[in-house]
């Protein structure tokens, strides 16, 4: 199992590159997990569309799941991974379905990254947290079920800028953000209306 944060998909793009090419051929039967936060959830709730790039609608237009340029995550996300697309590599890997995408809340991100700082003495940054509770979700889901599994997880920075939000969980004053489905179809009313 490879497992690792999409946000835009550049880190997630360049840790799966070496055994995407296995999956699509069917040389290896690898699980490769995408792991999104469910405050800014492009691929497990976006559509897959032409969007830009970018908020100022500059950007060539690119196929892509997205929640629409014109949306934004709420102030609360603290964990990064706020991009409102994805990258069209990434989407078409996850539209074809050659890999899986998984939304978690951030509360439970930064219990991962906690527990991860108390074991392994390394402060994650938020963003590789998401990866690191999916991690530990599906190492859980082995020991219930006695299966062994080899998972590999990409860890791509500290949380050393994060104190902020560290504080926040410590404190108990990080609630979780899920847009609803309203909230949403006002970010997907802003794609541009093309027909291809």
């Amino acid at each position: 199992i490879f497992i690792s944060c999409v946000g835009g998909g550049s880190n997630f793009g360049g840790f799966i590159a070496p055994f995407v090419k296995d999956k699509i051929t069917g040389t290896k039967n690898y699980r490769i997990i995408g792991v999104e936060p469910k405050s800014c959830p492009s691929l497990t709730r976006g559509k897959y569309a032409y969007d830009y790039g970018d908020t100022g609608r500059i950007t060539p237009l690119m196929k892509m799941y997205t929640l629409g340029n014109g949306y934004m995550p709420s102030a609360s996300h603290s964990g990064g991974l706020r991009y409102h697309g994805m990258n069209p590599i990434v989407s078409k890997l996850y539209h074809d379905g050659y890999m899986e995408a998984v939304a978690v809340e951030q509360t439970r991100v930064f219990e991962a990254a906690v527990k991860f700082a108390k074991s392994e003495g390394i402060l994650p940054a938020p963003e590789s947290s998401h990866t690191i509770r999916v991690a530990i979700d599906e190492a859980l889901k082995c020991k219930e079920t006695g299966e062994k599994k080899r998972i590999v997880f990409c860890l791509t920075g500290t949380g050393y800028f994060d104190l902020k939000a560290y504080s926040a969980y410590n404190n108990g004053e990080m609630g979780d953000y899920i847009p609803t489905d309203e909230e949403l179809e006002k970010g997907f009313s802003t794609l541009p209306d093309i027909n291809l």
